[in-house]
């Protein structure tokens, strides 16, 4: 009886995968910004390197992708392309810092963006509203 009654819960599941999703870059994404030098350890050396931006750059440049795609998912805006941005950079910075259980999280969390590529625009979406 349980489950018939939290299903009416279920529309409300894409608009919460949404805003959580949106709620990890925007965190991730304003530390970086704002504190990149507590965060500079994670940058592999070899993107260090191949890279013509100083470590800072690259995180205060990663940090703002990851804002930018945030604030979209989060008012549902270009949801598609955000959500499938969003997806392959986590899970490339997922398997760029190799085999862990930061790894393991990151790839959870682009499978999730997926999820929402998948899914699309939910009735909440500024997309939607267009």
């Amino acid at each position: 009886m349980i489950c018939l009654k939290t299903y009416k819960y279920q529309k409300y599941a894409p608009l919460v995968l949404r805003i959580s999703i949106s709620l990890v870059l925007l965190w991730f994404g304003i530390n970086q910004v704002f504190g990149w030098y507590n965060l500079a350890g994670y940058v592999p050396p070899w993107a260090a390197q191949i890279s013509p931006f100083s470590v800072s750059t690259i995180l205060v440049l990663n940090g703002s992708l990851e804002i930018i795609l945030g604030i979209a998912l989060l008012v549902g805006f270009f949801t598609r392309i955000a959500a499938i941005i969003a997806a392959l950079h986590i899970a490339f910075i997922g398997i760029a810092l190799g085999y862990n259980d930061i790894m393991i999280r990151d790839i959870s969390l682009a499978i999730a963006a997926f999820a929402i590529f998948l899914a699309g625009p939910d009735k909440w979406c500024w997309d939607k509203r267009k």
